[in-house]
């Protein structure tokens, strides 16, 4: 049985609950930084905090997908996943910048630690079905476009997240400062919406998607129905893991060095800026809280550069294939963080904005695109949960390893590990061509 095609609304409907998911990872990249420091994390050791995200996601996603390919339900097979994971993220959303009113004895900066935690676990159990819903319900050659309209919308809750706090302050009137320890209160009215748009759009794509019933999934994908069903039991993922196929081998290569690059600059761009451009290290200062607001329009732009450049990827990789669509769009992203180091105005940083949003695009995009063709259509949902172990791994070790670097070698400049981030992305580049891709 030949595997239909979709129109542009349902895979539209399908990725729409991606743009609030999207909101709310955009919030808490661009302000769980500062809201850390806020409550007295010192910047080298930011990167210890931010392990919480990349340890969570990587034991949930494998576990999510492989119980996500053996579900059926009244609901769906992959959407009792992701309705879960929004309704948790909503509220950890809510939660994490009223972390110093829930001290007690414990100090704010951990709850906020443990907020972030719980916040990132929950979104990976919303991520993860997202992404294997896109390849259960799309043949092979409409998966570069269902994954090129699944960046569009991530783009378009990431941009109206990331200026939020920006826009509430200086066009609404709410305050974007606080005292001593306090979180703004333009920040936390942010995340009080972003936790609302997360549910209302997952909800959305919950009751405008239909999945397939597992016997006809079977048929579109010409596999054994038996052998499939054979297969259970937890530790069949650790097989899995060893016998995964080799594009994904290879394009996990290229996944350490871009996400090695990216986790450096969501937990130091905030600093950087405010240390480089705005002459202050002090979390408690205006002029600190004027940086973190600024780093949040920058974040908006290279979201919005994102949302607009996934219109083209399609079209880009007809000519150039996927693999040159990839590495052109991360030489694009390492060249823009270098330029940070370069620039002496904070508002010539859009012009980096505009060469990290194309790798940021093409990141979310063409990856899963490759990936999709190399996997099995009944083991979709457990390898790309594997897949996400090329995505945290290296956040991990940088976790480890780059608060040490910035503190002893970097003399607490964060700016330099943000140069380090783009020599990592021009790396991935060059890795993309030892990958294999086949449909």
């Amino acid at each position: 049985m030949k595997h239909p095609r979709l129109s542009l609304p349902q895979i539209w409907n399908m990725s729409f609950g991606f743009l609030g998911i999207q909101f709310g990872f955009a919030l808490q990249n661009a302000n769980a930084s500062r809201i850390l420091q806020t409550f007295g994390a010192n910047v080298e050791h930011l990167s210890w905090f931010w392990l919480a995200a990349p340890l969570t996601g990587m034991i949930i996603q494998p576990i999510i997908g492989y119980y996500s390919d053996r579900t059926w339900t009244r609901l769906g097979r992959r959407k009792p996943y992701f309705l879960a994971g929004a309704i948790l993220t909503s509220v950890a959303l809510v939660f994490m910048p009223n972390s110093g009113s829930l001290s007690g004895l414990i100090p704010p900066m951990f709850i906020g630690a443990g907020m972030l935690m719980i916040m990132d676990a929950s979104i990976n159990v919303a991520m993860e079905p997202f992404r294997a819903l896109v390849a259960d319900l799309l043949p092979s050659e409409q998966r570069t476009l269902g994954f090129s309209i699944q960046t569009f919308l991530i783009g378009v809750g990431a941009v109206v997240a990331s200026w939020f706090p920006y826009i509430l302050a200086n066009w609404l009137g709410i305050s974007g400062t606080a005292e001593a320890g306090k979180v703004p209160d333009n920040v936390i009215f942010s995340f009080y919406i972003g936790a609302a748009v997360l549910l209302g759009t997952v909800l959305w794509t919950i009751f405008h998607t239909q999945e397939y019933p597992p016997e006809i999934h079977t048929r579109f994908n010409h596999e054994n129905t038996t052998e499939t069903a054979e297969k259970k039991g937890f530790f069949n993922i650790f097989q899995d893991i060893i016998h995964m196929p080799k594009t994904m081998a290879q394009l996990g290569i290229v996944q350490f060095f871009s996400w090695f690059g990216l986790f450096s600059m969501w937990v130091y761009t905030t600093p950087a800026v405010a240390d480089r451009f705005f002459g202050t290290t002090d979390p408690s200062s205006n002029a600190f809280q004027e940086a973190g607001n600024w780093v949040g329009v920058l974040f908006g732009i290279y979201n919005a550069v994102a949302m607009v450049f996934a219109l083209f990827l399609p079209v880009i990789a007809k000519y150039i294939g996927r693999r040159g669509t990839h590495a052109l769009a991360l030489v694009c992203g390492g060249l823009g963080l270098l330029s940070f180091e370069i620039f002496t105005d904070a508002h010539m940083l859009v012009w980096s904005m505009i060469g990290i949003g194309i790798a940021w695009s093409s990141i979310l995009a063409m990856p899963y695109a490759i990936l999709a063709g190399a996997i099995p259509a009944s083991k979709m949902g457990v390898y790309m949960g594997i897949f996400n172990f090329f995505i945290t791994i290296p956040q991990i070790i940088n976790g480890i390893f780059n608060g040490f670097i910035v503190e002893h070698i970097y003399n607490r400049e964060a700016i330099y590990a943000l140069s380090t981030a783009g020599i990592f992305l021009l790396i991935a580049a060059l890795s993309v061509f030892f990958v294999k891709d086949k449909s």
